[in-house]
């Protein structure tokens, strides 16, 4: 049996290395005119969502400004029917994220939740999803997957919400394609070497 190429073999070795996932971001631009109904508010924003399996945790990171009126509440709502749209009850704590930033008309907020923490999580969404905090916890996730959640900053004067937006499935970035078609290419070399 002939040696195997170093490529070939590094390649062999990656395959059978323990996987773990990486932390996946989900980003979204927050605007009046994405409410539904729209509320026509000059506010903008962004958001952010890390999602980290192996930590158990998600971090949420966002920024707004330019609201019409003090913010009253803020908190990722899920699962929509269908991605991209729609509205569905809140998902994540109720009635603000903790330390969120409230009576303001611009702030910026950052914090990190445990994924599998009852204390995360609305109850109602809990009970929703099976009861379990797992339950929750696994809707929460293929909700972010599917495009079906979406990131929320209330008003006093729109209390439904001033501006939102759908948390964006992540799409793979170029060198990570780069480096899949590679490995690929090298498995299928060494498949043809052996002819």
């Amino acid at each position: 049996m002939k040696l195997l190429t170093p490529l070939v073999a590094a390649a062999l070795l990656a395959a059978a290395a323990p996987v773990q996932a990486v932390p996946v971001v989900f980003n979204t631009t927050l605007l009046g005119s994405t409410e539904e109904p729209p509320t026509g508010s000059p506010g903008t924003g962004s958001g952010r969502v890390t999602l980290d399996e192996d930590a158990g945790t998600f971090r949420i990171e966002t920024s707004f400004a330019g609201l019409l009126a003090p913010t009253s509440a803020a908190h990722i709502h899920c699962c929509t029917a269908v991605a991209g749209s729609g509205n569905a009850g809140v998902a994540t704590q109720v009635p603000v994220f903790i330390d969120f930033p409230l009576g303001v008309t611009s702030g910026t907020y950052d914090h990190v939740f445990g994924l599998l923490d009852a204390a995360t999580y609305n109850p109602a969404f809990v009970t929703n999803h099976g009861g379990t905090v797992d339950g929750a916890a696994a809707a929460f996730v293929a909700g972010l997957e599917g495009g079906m959640a979406y990131l929320n900053i209330h008003s006093e004067e729109f209390q439904s919400g001033e501006i939102r937006g759908f948390l964006a499935a992540p799409i793979p970035e170029p060198a990570t394609v780069t480096l899949m078609l590679g490995g690929l290419a090298a498995l299928a070399l060494a498949g043809r070497r052996r002819r």
